[in-house]
């Protein structure tokens, strides 16, 4: 008579939710270990919003420029861990053979993705807690709905999050590292952050505002700065770069 063994745990995959939140847990102490990327993700915005708020290089139009910066300031820091971080070190994890490996287990492609957007949720939590804590120091007074301020900030993550996954997922670890540099410098002084964006022709002025570095900060200083109600265009110029980056980074994305 055979006995059917009993094994402890059980064989087989973990439940998908706990595949995620494992993984993201996993992605999140990675980030917060890597000092290239702290220094990209917390350090320059900090800088740059202690720097032009205390001294008058940029001008900024009425009123404070804390008040204007800020806002800016917050959707960098989004932009600088969605986009440019995540974009490196997935695409530096993809030459490496990492998601290669990560490719043979259970968790499924869009889980892995799930994964690194909310681990950068969690990081961008500790950001905006520290500039904000930096802002107030600096005399700052925000305005307006603090849900609608989430809600911006979770689709302007879910943007550059799709579009950092589309490019690691695609170029060589090399050219990530170069083009995501890049883009993070033209944005820097072309998305509305520090320079606003009425100083630049009526022409380009069309065509940034619909970048979404552009349609974060705005829609940030619409509520912060300005005490407006909920910036629907931004909001959907948001939506538009999240569904379009997110569905592009699932269709094409490679693990090797």
């Amino acid at each position: 008579m055979t006995t059917v063994g009993t094994y402890a745990p059980q064989p087989g995959a973990a439940p998908l939710p706990r595949m995620i939140a494992a993984q993201a847990a996993l992605e999140t102490k990675m980030l917060l270990r890597n000092g290239e990327q702290l220094l990209l993700t917390v350090v320059i915005p900090t800088l740059l919003l202690v720097l032009f708020s205390s001294v008058d290089i940029v001008d900024t139009g009425k009123g404070r420029a804390v008040d204007f910066l800020t806002p800016g300031v917050l959707a960098l820091a989004v932009m600088s861990t969605a986009f440019t971080g995540q974009a490196i070190a997935t695409g530096f994890e993809r030459r490496y053979g990492v998601l290669k490996r990560l490719a043979a287990s259970p968790l499924p492609r869009w889980g892995l993705m799930t994964a690194k957007t909310a681990s950068v949720l969690v990081t961008e939590v500790l950001q905006v807690l520290l500039l904000t804590v930096i802002a107030f120091a600096l005399g700052w007074s925000p305005h307006g709905n603090p849900l609608t301020v989430l809600l911006l900030l979770v689709l302007g993550t879910a943007a550059f999050s799709g579009l950092g996954l589309l490019m690691a997922g695609t170029l060589k670890a090399e050219a990530t590292l170069g083009a995501a540099n890049l883009v993070f410098l033209l944005l820097l002084v072309g998305g509305g952050v520090i320079v606003p964006l009425d100083k630049f022709p009526q022409g380009a002025q069309d065509v940034l505002g619909l970048l979404p570095i552009s349609a974060l900060s705005d829609g940030l200083r619409a509520v912060l700065q300005h005490g407006t109600g909920t910036p629907w265009g931004d909001l959907g110029v948001l939506a538009v770069w999240a569904v379009a980056g997110l569905g592009a980074a699932g269709a094409f994305f490679r693990w090797e």
